[in-house]
C-alpha cells in the first residue's frame, strides 16, 4: 500500500509520531505502526489470560471462605461491600447484578465474569482488601518475603495490578506502546516492563506462564523487531 493511502485511513495525526520516530522514512513508519499493532495484540492476549487467572483465584479464595454467591451476597444490604468506603466497587458489582437480575439470567459465573479488570484490583485496595477478610494474598503463595527496602503486601499487589490496568486500557483505546514515554523515540522499555510484571504475577500465583502461554507469547521477540528499527 502506499504511504499516502495508508495516512489517508489511519489518519496523518496518529501517524505523525510514527513518522517522526522513523526520520520521515514512510516504509519504516508503516511497518512500526504494523509491529506495534501486533505487540498490542500479544500483550492484551497476555493480559486478558492473566485477568481470567486472577478473577478465578480470587473467586476461589472467597467462594471458600464466604460461600458461591459471595459476590453477588456482597452487595445486599449489610453485605461485605455494602459501605461508604467501598461505594465504587459496589456500584460496579451491583450494577451487573441488577441486570443480570432484570434479563432473568443470574449465575454466580455470569456474574464474575461481567466484572472489569479494575473490579479485581481494587480488591486488592485498602478498604475492599479489609472488607474480604485480609485473605487475597494467599492467591500468591510464591511471592517473596517482604524486605526492609521492599514490602510485598496488599499495596505492592494493588499498585501492580494498577499499572497492568493502565496497560490493557491503552490497548484498548489504540495507544501506541512502542514508544518513549515522554519523546517520540522508537522504544520497547514500556512494554518489556508491563510484559515481566505480568509473568512475576503469574509466577508468584504459581502458575506455568510458558505452558499457559505456549504458542500465544512472541513479545520478546517483537519487541526486538521494533528495536532494529531504530
Amino acid at each position: 500500500m502506499k504511504y499516502s493511502d495508508f495516512e489517508y485511513i489511519i489518519s496523518k495525526e496518529r501517524m505523525g509520531k510514527y513518522m517522526l520516530a522513523c526520520h520521515q522514512d514512510t516504509k519504516k513508519a508503516m511497518t512500526l505502526y504494523r509491529l506495534n499493532l501486533r505487540i498490542s495484540q500479544e500483550m492484551f492476549t497476555i493480559i486478558s489470560c492473566f485477568e481470567v487467572a486472577l478473577r478465578n483465584a480470587i473467586d476461589h479464595q472467597l467462594t471458600r471462605r464466604l460461600g458461591q454467591d459471595w459476590l453477588r451476597d456482597s452487595v445486599k444490604k449489610g453485605g461485605l461491600l455494602d459501605r461508604a468506603d467501598t461505594k465504587e466497587t459496589f456500584h460496579n458489582i451491583n450494577k451487573e447484578y441488577i441486570r443480570l437480575k432484570n434479563e432473568d439470567a443470574y449465575s454466580h459465573p455470569k456474574l464474575l465474569s461481567a466484572m472489569s479488570f479494575g473490579t479485581w484490583k481494587h480488591m486488592y485496595a485498602k478498604q475492599q482488601f479489609n472488607a474480604t477478610g485480609k485473605c487475597l494474598m494467599a492467591i500468591f503463595p510464591n511471592k517473596p518475603k517482604s524486605s526492609k527496602e521492599e514490602h510485598i503486601n496488599q499495596s505492592y499487589i494493588y499498585n501492580d495490578l494498577g499499572s497492568i490496568n493502565v496497560l490493557r486500557n491503552r490497548i484498548a483505546h489504540h495507544e501506541p506502546i512502542c514508544f518513549d514515554k515522554t519523546k517520540s523515540r522508537i522504544d520497547t522499555c514500556y512494554a518489556r516492563e508491563k510484559y515481566r510484571q505480568i509473568i512475576k504475577l503469574y509466577n508468584w500465583m504459581g502458575i506455568d506462564s510458558g505452558a499457559l502461554l505456549y504458542g500465544l507469547d512472541h513479545v520478546e521477540r517483537i519487541c526486538d523487531r521494533i528495536d532494529r528499527l531504530q
